[in-house]
């Protein structure tokens, strides 16, 4: 059995006690203030320090402060935490500078193999080269005060945020020419109620590259009522190959004309242009967005566009702005449907599936539209 305490009784008033039962209940207070009200409330009920170490889950040295300062100084003392004068910060602001340059460098210009500093590594690098630098304080340095420190600035020498280096010198230019031709296009889609009359139609043109055909191992599972929610699918694969796809979006009417191949070299690009030719009418022209890939700028290519002249018209999004051709969403909205958690038997079946895929979006087409011009940024949004 535990011992009684040789400490005297607190003696509370009726106000007291209401007092320190208001803040033991109360849902606002600091924690400590209210398992300090209960310590007091159940010592004054005549509860030994070992009870009430038991059910509260407290040390008995917090218990016994608190009880000592309530009986010495008053039960608000007794709540309260100590004043005490706070100690001078211990790393010099020295020293912290020296840390963030560190972590401003990388480590291999340290003589180390990493590239990017983790905390620990900054730590243990910081302990072992701190004295050399200067910098005692920062001898046993813990991981945890150098995060502190660099989360001030803040400095996150852990992590990596990808950005693309603009390599276009005519970024903005090409950019505003594409919106041009969207917005031009717009106005078209507006004004004219049979595109087919058109004199100048745009489509854009891209690739989608590398669609795999996966083959299940084992079948899927169909879901079954109240046991299983979806489809269950067995974890091991194989892979028969991919396929590119080549699409052209008509942007007045959203009519999609696609091709699957094998592979997307100058003569299946010309395949998709012999077929773009051969769908509109002889006496419009056909404007054209797409990017800078050799396919489309090869000599293959160049020798077949002039056996058509003054039928194509190419318009170049810039060097990494393929955001800016509205095919993307089309290739998007392939990836959300049709393209989806895919499975096929064979590389046929892939293909014979897309286009499938192509024809039921010719069912319903949508006409991709680019709603939102800024000829003064990049950051333009393409929507449907």
């Amino acid at each position: 059995m535990s011992g009684k305490s040789k400490r005297v009784k607190l003696a509370l008033n009726d106000e007291q006690r209401k007092y320190l039962k208001t803040i033991s209940q109360s849902r606002t207070a600091p924690i400590r203030e209210t398992q300090r009200a209960q310590i007091l409330l159940r010592y004054e009920n005549g509860e030994s320090i070992y009870d009430i170490k038991r059910s509260m889950k407290i040390s008995r040295p917090s218990i016994y402060r608190c009880i000592d300062m309530a009986l010495s100084m008053g039960i608000e003392a007794g709540l309260k935490d100590k004043y005490h004068r706070a100690k001078d910060p211990i790393i010099t602001e020295q020293a912290k500078a020296w840390i963030t340059n560190l972590a401003c460098s990388k480590p291999k210009e340290h003589g180390l193999a990493s590239e990017i500093w983790s905390l620990k590594s900054l730590a243990k690098h910081t302990r072992k080269h701190a004295s050399e630098a200067g910098h005692n304080c920062l001898n046993k340095v813990a991981k945890s005060t150098i995060h502190n420190i660099l989360k001030a600035h803040p400095i996150k020498p852990h992590k990596v945020r990808y950005y693309l280096e603009r390599r276009d010198p005519d970024f903005e230019r090409k950019m505003n020419e594409v919106l041009i031709v969207y917005k031009e296009v717009n106005l078209q889609n507006k004004s004219s109620s049979q595109p087919k009359d058109l004199s100048v139609i745009t489509v854009s043109i891209d690739e989608k590259p590398g669609v795999q055909a996966i083959k299940n191992i084992a079948p899927d599972l169909p879901p079954v009522p109240g046991k299983y929610d979806g489809i269950g699918r067995d974890y091991e694969y194989k892979r028969l190959g991919t396929v590119s796809i080549l699409a052209s979006l008509d942007l007045h009417t959203g009519h999609v004309i696609g091709q699957v191949h094998d592979r997307h070299r100058s003569r299946e690009f010309i395949s998709l242009l012999k077929e773009i030719d051969s769908f509109y009418p002889e006496s419009c022209q056909i404007r054209i967005i797409l990017d800078n890939h050799s396919a489309h700028i090869s000599q293959e290519t160049m020798k077949y566009l002039a056996t058509r002249p003054n039928r194509f018209v190419y318009v170049h999004t810039p060097k990494h702005g393929s955001w800016l051709n509205l095919v993307e969403t089309l290739f998007g909205k392939m990836a959300r449907t049709f393209l989806k958690s895919i499975r096929v038997n064979s590389v046929k079946e892939l293909k014979d599936r897309i286009a499938k895929g192509i024809d039921e979006i010719n069912q319903e087409p949508v006409v991709h539209q680019w709603k939102n011009f800024d000829f003064t940024s990049k950051t333009s949004v393409n929507v449907l």
